[in-house]
């Protein structure tokens, strides 16, 4: 274990010769949490860090889940064939008629 960087956390570090035999056993306790440091002569190369899932992915499952809650049976009913055409250079000048 050695202390990295300005941070007061230990972290447990290993030579990449010793990880690869001891693979399955690193993998476990990374899955539990740890953090490994893998090195080749003395020097950090990587670390085994656990899974993240990826961020911004559409969570299908509770945007159902909301329309049924709020009674909502479709999100979009109509796009018109141009709402990605440039608007007019006045567009946000031009009062509009209330």
């Amino acid at each position: 274990m050695v202390a990295t960087g300005s941070y007061l956390h230990l972290m447990k570090t290993v030579a990449i010769k010793d990880a690869k035999n001891r693979l399955t056993e690193l993998a476990r306790e990374v899955e539990a949490g740890e953090t490994i440091t893998v090195t080749r002569n003395g020097e950090p190369v990587f670390d085994m860090v656990p899974h993240k899932p990826k961020k911004g992915g559409i969570n299908w499952e509770a945007m159902r889940a909301y329309k049924r809650a709020h009674g909502i049976d479709k999100v979009f009913t109509y796009v018109a064939d141009d709402f990605d055409a440039p608007l007019p250079e006045d567009f946000l000048i031009t009062p509009t008629s209330d």
